[in-house]
Parts: structure tokens; sequence; C-alpha cells
């Protein structure tokens, strides 16, 4: 059964970039929280996942990044809430992959896609953990070419 995001106790890594810690301080205090759990996941994702290694968070576009620049094993991930649509947060991945058409693929009911480049969630969404640390895995594992990673391009 798929665990949600909501439901999960959030252990939070200690931000590492001051600005990056800047950035989720400059977010309305619910979706702080909604991004905050969200980059909890990919933390949780990624030290599971055989062959990241230890990720680098910093900013893209203004916006929190998790780059595997240890082991170049992976596609950026970012992570965002944008006034533009207030009661909105998603989940961003490179749109020269294949990514987000798997993910459209594999889960087409359980998200909210947008274009080639990211999964959305409204504010009052019950996000399906299980289903969305597979996606964080297959970006963090995209340059492998092995193991979980089905959406190469």
């Amino acid at each position: 059964m798929n665990a949600h995001l909501s439901t999960l106790e959030v252990v939070l890594e200690p931000f590492a970039n001051a600005a990056v810690a800047s950035t989720f301080g400059s977010y309305p205090p619910a979706m702080r929280q909604k991004l905050l759990a969200l980059r909890a996941l990919i933390f949780d994702t990624a030290a599971s996942t055989e062959g990241v290694g230890k990720l680098e968070e910093t900013l893209k576009w203004g916006e929190p990044a998790y780059v595997t620049a240890e082991t170049r094993s992976g596609s950026t991930i970012r992570i965002a809430w944008k006034q533009s649509s207030p009661a909105q947060y998603a989940i961003y991945f490179h749109c020269q992959t294949k990514l987000v058409d798997t993910f459209r693929t594999l889960f087409p009911n359980e998200f909210a896609f947008e274009g080639n480049r990211a999964i959305v969630f409204g504010e009052f969404d019950d996000v399906p953990t299980d289903s969305l640390s597979f996606c964080i895995a297959a970006a963090l594992t995209y340059h492998r070419g092995k193991g979980r990673n089905s959406a190469r391009g």
C-alpha cells in the first residue's frame, strides 16, 4: 500500500547551503511544510538507492535543486512553489529526458503532470510516497542505465 507524504514523519536533513535555507524560509508556511516533506523524501530516496551517493543541495533558477554531484548517476531534481500558482507546488525533472513521459505511463491516475517537466501537487493532495520515490530514484539514477531506471531517453 502506498503511504502518503502527509502521513510520514519527516526527518529534516540540515541545510548545508544558506541560500537554499533562505528560499525555503520564503515560502508560505503550509507550502514550506509540503516542500520540506518532498525534500526529506528526496534525501531518503537517495540514501536508499544504490549508487546515488551524497546529494548536493543548491539553487537552480532560484529553486531548491538536488544534484548527484558525487557520482553523476542522475539528472537534477528541483522542487518549488510559485506565487503564480499559490495553491500548488511541484517536483521538476529535466525536460529533455523521458522521465516525466515514463512517469505518466506508469502512474496515469496518481499524479498531475505539467508537460514533460513536472509532477504538480495541490495544497491538499495526498502524495503517494512509494510511487513518488520510484520517480525520484529513476531521476537520481538516470545516467546509470541499469537498476530501477526504466526512464532512459
